[in-house]
C-alpha cells in the first residue's frame, strides 16, 4: 500500500524530531511492504518568516489532500511580538478547522521502564496507569468570540472570551470517547464545571442522555478542579476521559507529566471520516533547537497512532510502541529522561535504536 503523508515540521525542535520519526516508517514500510509519500509544507513561525503568516491556502489544500498530517511543533519567542492574529498558534487552530478535526486523543501511559522518572510516589502509581485523553477540539473559547470592553465598574478595559458548547458537538465527542472506551477497559470519566458554568451543563446533560446507548461503559461525572486532583492522587482509576477544549488543553498536560516526560507522549486529532493530524503534545522547545538533544520518541509514538487509526495497520503500530518499548526497557535515555549519571543520547541515536529494534 502507498499513502501519502503531509509534512509540517513547524518550530523549534520540530524539524528534528520529525526526521526521525520519518524514517522510523520508512523502516516500517521497508518492513511491512508500504511506500510513505512525504510532502513538506510551511506552518507556524517558518511560514511567518516566508509568507508573512502562519498558515497559506497552498499548505491547508496539501494537507487536505494528503491521506493524513504528520506534524512538529510551532511557535517560539521570535515571534512573541507578532500580532495575535498571525501568531504562529493559528496554525494549529487554522489546520484543525481546514481539516474537521474535532477530537485530540491523548494517551498518558506509564512505561515501567520509566517509573523513577514519575513524580508521583510508587505506592500512588502501582502497577502503573494506562489513561486515554479525549479532548474536544472545534468548540469552548479558543473558538468563541474574542473581544475587549470598558469595565460598567470603572476599573478600565476588560477582556472577554465566549464559551460555547452545542448538543451536537457534545454528542459527537462524547460518542468517540465511548467508542474508544469499548476497546480498552469500558469506563469513561467526563469532565465539567456544571455547579458554575452554563456550558457545561449543556455538556452534562447531553452526555448523560447519550451513555444509555453504551450500556457496557461504565460512566461517571467528575468536576474539573476534582479530576486535576485525582490525576495526581489516584490516577490508576481513569480509563477514558472525555472533556471540552480547554479543561482537555490543561488535563491533558497534567496527565502526560505524571508519566515522567512531556517529551513521551503523542497525540492524534481526527475528524470524523478518521483522517487525522499527528503530532507530539510537547512545544517547540526553542532553547534546546539545533542541539541535537530532543526527544523524538513522542512524534515516532505519533506515527504508531497515525498507522493505527488513520490506515487501520495495527500489525505495524505494534511494531513500533514495541520496539520503543524495548529500547527504553534497555536503559537508553535522551536527556529528558535520562536519571543523573545515565549515559545520555542524541536524537538521532535514539531514532537509530528504534529503527535497529523494528
Amino acid at each position: 500500500m502507498e499513502y501519502n503523508i503531509a509534512v509540517v515540521k513547524g518550530d523549534g525542535i520540530g524539524p528534528e524530531i520529525v526526521s526521525e520519526a520519518m524514517l522510523v516508517l520508512d523502516k516500517v514500510g521497508e518492513k511491512f511492504g508500504h511506500k510513505f509519500h512525504f510532502q513538506e509544507v510551511l506552518a507556524g513561525g517558518c511560514s511567518i518568516d516566508k509568507n508573512g503568516i502562519p498558515l497559506t491556502d497552498e499548505t491547508i489544500e496539501i494537507c487536505k489532500n494528503a491521506d493524513s498530517v504528520l506534524l512538529g511543533a510551532v511557535g517560539g519567542p521570535k515571534w512573541d511580538d507578532v500580532p495575535s492574529a498571525k501568531r504562529p498558534e493559528k496554525a494549529l487552530l487554522g489546520l484543525r478547522a481546514a481539516l474537521g478535526l474535532f477530537v485530540n486523543l491523548r494517551p498518558a501511559q506509564m512505561h515501567k521502564a520509566l517509573a523513577d522518572a514519575c513524580p508521583i510516589k510508587p505506592e500512588i502509581i502501582g502497577d502503573g496507569f494506562d489513561i486515554l485523553v479525549c479532548r474536544e477540539l472545534t468548540g469552548d473559547v479558543y473558538f468563541g468570540k474574542h473581544y475587549r470592553r470598558e469595565s460598567d465598574k470603572g476599573w478600565g478595559e476588560t477582556g472577554a472570551d465566549d464559551m460555547n458548547y452545542s448538543v451536537y458537538e457534545v454528542e459527537r465527542i462524547g460518542r468517540r470517547a465511548f467508542e474508544m472506551a469499548m476497546k480498552r477497559n469500558k469506563k469513561v470519566c467526563s469532565v465539567d464545571k456544571a455547579n458554575v458554568l452554563e456550558t457545561s451543563r449543556v455538556w452534562r446533560e447531553t452526555m448523560h442522555r447519550i451513555k444509555d446507548e453504551y450500556p457496557e461503559v461504565e460512566y461517571t461525572d467528575m468536576y474539573v478542579d476534582n479530576c486535576a486532583m485525582q490525576l495526581v492522587r489516584n490516577p490508576g482509576q481513569f480509563d477514558v476521559i472525555v472533556t471540552g477544549n480547554l479543561f482537555g488543553d490543561i488535563l491533558s498536560d497534567e496527565a502526560s507529566m505524571i508519566t515522567g516526560s512531556i517529551g513521551m507522549l503523542p497525540s492524534a486529532s481526527m475528524n470524523e471520516s478518521g483522517k487525522g493530524m499527528y503530532e507530539p503534545i510537547h512545544g517547540s522547545a526553542p532553547d534546546i533547537a539545533g542541539k541535537g538533544i530532543a526527544n523524538p520518541i513522542a512524534t515516532i509514538l505519533s506515527c504508531a497512532m497515525m498507522l493505527r487509526y488513520s490506515f487501520g495497520l495495527k500489525d505495524e503500530a505494534d511494531a513500533i510502541e514495541t520496539a520503543v518499548e524495548n529500547v527504553l526497557n534497555a536503559g537508553h535515555r535522551t536527556a529528558d529522561i535520562a536519571a543523573k549519571g545515565e549515559k545520555v543520547l542524541s536524537t538521532s541515536e535514539m531514532g537509530a535504536l528504534i529503527r535497529e529494534q523494528l
